[in-house]
């Protein structure tokens, strides 16, 4: 016995179903569909044949779905949201351009993040990826476009941009200094330091130790010291009154500027790094509208910090 063949239905016809059946009216269906009203009803009656059954009764002055007609639009008119959802999705995403960028875990938490709001506001379509790791690596990960690093100007890779130099300056809270004066070097003997626990070669020139040979009296001891992984942790713990923090100006002067923190001993207090904050364009990435606007975007902000910071940049 041979079974008649089962054609799929075309979208068309379920789309013109759908349109009719939410408003009930030929003419609204057409104008939504951009179609007349006689291709519309070609297609609800094509439709009816391919089901054998009839999915509206007309009257003179009015149209209503039939039994058959509702039990077919709570299975469409789902259906037809969830596709309608997931092409626009897709085209959205297609839209998306992307951008990846690799720094270290404080740069990103006390630079780049309190200021990515004001890219996104201005580039909504552009998508940032943030990897962060301590060392530079992945110069040829696909995904990746650039990296905001900290180095001496010998490590920058070739092609590097410099975006601003090193200052380091003690801060602490204006509540721990209500609590606790300090006014001069010696008075830090009242204090706990907060200091970084990082055995690479460049954490000695962001160690209290270093600091307190250019500027404290000879064989000067805190109160005591907390060892922290990260900067961002020292400028953490500062925030919360925990202890003094010897901080990267360039990464803290908006919280200086907000009088969340306080240099207690002012400019006479910093210190200048051999080290400074590169660019470093990845050598397979590729070029497009979207990583130009961020890369103008980063040199941007860092000429502000440049300037707000009073240290100008150096070719």
């Amino acid at each position: 016995m041979n079974l008649p063949r089962q054609r799929l239905l075309s979208l068309a016809p379920l789309r013109a179903f759908d349109a009719v059946a939410r408003h009930l009216n030929f003419r609204a269906a057409a104008e939504e569909l951009h179609l007349t009203q006689p291709a519309v009803s070609r297609q609800i009656r094509g439709l009816e044949d391919e089901l054998g059954t009839a999915l509206f009764s007309r009257g003179t002055r009015h149209v209503a779905l039939t039994g058959a007609g509702d039990a077919l639009l709570h299975s469409v008119a789902p259906w037809l949201r969830q596709l309608d959802g997931t092409v626009s999705r897709l085209r959205l995403t297609m839209q998306r351009q992307p951008v990846g960028v690799t720094t270290f875990a404080s740069f990103a938490s006390l630079w780049l993040l309190p200021r990515l709001a004001g890219f996104q506001a201005l580039h909504p379509e552009i998508d940032i990826r943030i990897s962060a790791s301590d060392t530079l690596i992945g110069l040829d990960d696909p995904e990746l476009d650039l990296g905001l690093r900290y180095c001496f100007p010998d490590d920058a890779p070739a092609g590097s941009t410099r975006l601003f130099d090193e200052w380091l300056t003690p801060v602490a809270s204006p509540d721990l200094l209500r609590r606790q004066a300090l006014k001069r070097p010696a008075d830090l003997a009242r204090h706990t330091l907060l200091e970084e626990d990082d055995h690479r070669p460049s954490a000695q020139y962001l160690s209290w130790h270093h600091w307190l040979r250019q500027h404290a009296p000879s064989g000067i001891q805190p109160r005591g010291w907390v060892y922290l992984n990260f900067t961002y942790q020292q400028i953490q713990q500062a925030l919360a009154g925990q202890g003094v923090a010897l901080a990267r100006l360039p990464l803290v002067w908006e919280s200086l500027a907000r009088g969340e923190l306080v240099e207690p001993f002012g400019a006479a207090g910093r210190i200048a790094s051999p080290l400074s904050y590169w660019l470093v364009r990845w050598p397979a990435r590729r070029e497009r509208a979207a990583l130009a606007a961020f890369e103008s975007w980063v040199l941007e902000q860092a000429n502000l910090t440049r300037t707000a910071v009073g240290t100008a940049q150096v070719d």
